[in-house]
């Protein structure tokens, strides 16, 4: 034999809430007190009145997409412009110095061929003409310097530097060097002149063989002419840039414009839709690129369609199922006007009181499943919540309804906390509509058992009544909105176990319906309604 289920003692009265309130603003404590003020305590300062609001952050700042590629496309362009300047004046300098250097290579060996040994002395055979032809230049000032052997001075200029021990090797060849004479830079070319045509000019000295003799030839020019040359092709470099950077830019705008046409396309087609137009929009008239983003556009559409469709129908039924409870208080109330006698206007009276009992009741019920269903997307904050507390304060409430319908309402609990995450006032509201369910189905003299208990991991909620049960065929159905199982007279609006179903799924718990295994009358085989929740996490989560 089963033991009996504990029962849950009434509950205390309630504190009337329609009892006028006796705390004034003083007695709240918006107002100092008199003793306060008595003993000269200093006044709150009021609280600002304005505050500035807090700058807009930037990721919230709208971007333009013309704009954002634009600006991705001209700062590189921008930046690349003054580094390909740089890198044109380097070219320009080295090309201006290749026909430059080779007519001064011509010079320096025009003058190394005047260079002859007289008498075991240097000397340049080089006349005044050929002077002056060597000098002859518009631009650039140029200088030459012959020495000897012993580095001293044969010919020419005095102040023109001689090369370093480590530029250039003396084998014969013209080397050029940049070097400045009296602060002003030049380009110089040098050579040694062998003074011993027999003596290889390259051979190394031995103890038998001494070094070759070699004087030294420079000829040098100042660099204006290079910079000249090296200007005009910069000029005719940059200036063409200058001219094709306008071009650039109007056709960088041109092809941006024509690229993002297809963007101002769909927005047209979107906006002469009309407002209940939530058809899919035709991916194969957009962008590749774009084609991601309509496809999510008309996923959000047709979610959209269908909680408009859901909610349509919602509206619909609710409107009417509220036509029979409206209708049969408006029919009441117009017999309670016409009757004279007291006991009908009684009678009258007493059924406007049910019908209005009903449409209250229809009325609570539809808010709570409009509340229900919009918690996921407002958000629900979950909580560890221990299911037998909550349980045993739910079925204290409705002790005084099973008074009414003169059923046995008990409650079991489990020997250990039953612990889950979950919101308190919808599992209230979930548990609240089960109970009103098996009361509602339950004849009288019969029993409503709620039972908490837990199953490995997983808490269950359990609610037994010995009712005339659910066929297996109607238990996929009883969760429907306004769904009444035909032949069945129990007043109700269809409406209870919708919301029990919206609430556990929002707590991803599972609800079953068996037959009552306690029950043993084969007219009244009861119901048994279980919700199996989850495993509680370690911390508490957000279901939004």
């Amino acid at each position: 034999m089963l033991p009996a289920p504990a029962r849950a003692p009434a509950p205390n009265r309630p504190p009337n809430k329609s009892e006028p309130s006796l705390v004034n603003d003083r007695d709240a404590g918006l107002v100092p007190s008199d003793s306060a003020l008595a003993a000269g305590l200093p006044e709150p300062l009021p609280e600002p009145l304005y505050e500035p609001p807090n700058p807009e952050p930037e990721a919230s700042i709208q971007h333009s997409l013309f704009g954002e590629i634009l600006d991705w496309m001209l700062a590189p362009l921008l930046l690349l412009w003054p580094m390909s300047i740089a890198i044109t004046y380097l070219v320009a300098k080295s090309i201006a110095n290749q026909p430059f250097d080779h007519a001064l290579e011509d010079r320096v060996t025009v003058l190394a061929q005047q260079v002859r040994e007289v008498d075991g002395a240097v000397a340049s055979r080089l006349p005044g003409s050929a002077r002056d032809i060597l000098r002859a230049d518009d631009v650039d000032s140029v200088y030459f310097q012959v020495l000897d052997e012993r580095g001293q001075h044969v010919d020419g200029d005095r102040e023109l530097p001689r090369p370093r021990d480590d530029e250039g090797d003396k084998d014969g060849a013209v080397h050029f060097r940049s070097d400045a004479v009296h602060g002003t830079p030049v380009r110089v070319a040098y050579l040694y002149v062998n003074l011993d045509p027999f003596h290889q000019a390259d051979a190394a000295a031995t103890a038998d063989e001494p070094a070759a003799r070699k004087a030294l030839v420079q000829v040098a020019e100042t660099l204006d002419k290079r910079a000249l040359l090296a200007n005009e092709i910069i000029k005719g470099v940059i200036l063409p840039q200058f001219i094709i950077l306008p071009v650039i830019l109007a056709l960088v705008w041109f092809a941006l414009s024509r690229g993002l046409s297809p963007l101002a396309e769909l927005q047209q087609r979107i906006r002469a839709r009309s407002s209940d137009d939530l058809s899919p929009i035709d991916s194969r008239q957009v962008p590749e690129e774009i084609s991601p983003l309509v496809g999510s556009l008309n996923d959000m559409l047709g979610r959209l369609a269908q909680t408009i469709d859901m909610q349509k129908r919602f509206i619909a039924d609710a409107a009417h199922q509220m036509k029979t409870p409206l209708a049969g208080m408006r029919m009441q109330s117009e017999l309670a006007l016409r009757q004279v006698d007291p006991d009908e206007i009684h009678r009258s009276l007493e059924q406007l009181a049910k019908s209005s009992e009903s449409a209250t009741r229809l009325v609570n019920q539809l808010l709570a499943l409009a509340r229900a269903e919009n918690q996921p997307h407002a958000g629900l904050a979950f909580e560890d919540i221990e299911l037998g507390a909550l349980a045993r304060s739910v079925v204290q409430d409705w002790v005084p309804a099973s008074f009414t319908h003169g059923i046995d309402l008990g409650y079991e609990p489990h020997d250990d906390a039953v612990d889950i995450a979950g919101n308190a006032m919808m599992l209230r509201e979930l548990l609240s509509n089960l109970i009103d369910n098996a009361l509602r189905y339950t004849p009288s003299g019969g029993s409503v058992t709620v039972r908490v208990r837990r199953d490995g991991e997983h808490a269950l909620l359990e609610v037994e009544d010995t009712g005339p049960g659910i066929a297996p065929a109607e238990r996929a159905h009883v969760f429907e909105r306004f769904y009444r199982i035909l032949g069945n007279s129990a007043p109700g609006s269809g409406l209870g176990l919708a919301i029990v179903r919206e609430i556990a799924g929002q707590h991803n718990a599972e609800v079953d319906i068996f037959n009552n295994p306690r029950a043993h009358s084969k007219k009244f085989p009861g119901s048994l309604f279980r919700l199996t929740f989850p495993p509680p996490a370690s911390d508490p989560i957000d279901a939004a």
